[in-house]
């Protein structure tokens, strides 16, 4: 009897979701660290305050209710709570970092303040803007895009905004509501009108 020969090659990954609930603790559900909530901010935080919202669809325009989104960002000053960035932190508590689940209709929201420019590789100023990752179920690998704010003139002169096609845009960038500090995104995982993510 001949030993079976194993396939060469990489194991493949496996399904990133959806079980977050170990990792969305503010509530006090499980006896773990409640590090995660959906705010970055903090008592010594500058800037302009912003609520957003939106909501998370698959390619059918269903309600995805378990996915979990991340948010990491720069302060109003546009600098980085991260030891790559060695400009002075002027909100020491300030971590840019915040994580929510969805709900049974899909909803996300996040409390954090509008971002400041920070600049590329090549020195040139990006538009304010949110960095996301999106899981979900049946995904393989967790999905990167950005957030970017209807009423920022930079976003003409982004760079990496530039990257996509014009008609596409409009899915990256939140709209805010007249006379408040809310902006809304909805993010759309396949089909129409389908969210543009990153190869990152």
């Amino acid at each position: 009897m001949q030993d079976s020969v194993k396939p060469e090659g990489i194991t493949p990954s496996q399904t990133v979701g959806p079980f977050f609930k170990y990792g969305l603790t503010p509530t006090g559900d499980y006896a773990w660290n409640d590090a995660f909530t959906n705010s970055t901010l903090t008592p010594d935080v500058t800037g302009d305050r912003v609520h957003i919202e939106g909501r998370v669809l698959d390619g059918d325009g269903v309600a995805v209710p378990d996915a979990m989104l991340e948010i990491w960002q720069a302060d109003a000053q546009g600098r980085f709570a991260d030891p790559q960035d060695k400009r002075a932190l002027p909100n020491a508590s300030f971590r840019g970092f915040a994580r929510c689940g969805t709900d049974k209709d899909g909803n996300y929201a996040f409390d954090t303040v509008k971002p400041g420019a920070v600049p590329d590789l090549d020195g040139k100023l990006q538009a304010p803007h949110i960095l996301l990752a999106v899981f979900g179920r049946g995904m393989l690998r967790h999905l990167y895009t950005r957030i970017y704010f209807s009423d920022e003139a930079g976003n003409a002169a982004d760079p990496v905004l530039a990257l996509v096609p014009t008609e596409r845009r409009a899915t990256l960038i939140a709209t805010r509501e007249a006379g408040k500090a809310v902006y809304r995104l909805d993010l759309r995982l396949q089909g129409d009108n389908e969210t543009v993510f990153f190869d990152v």
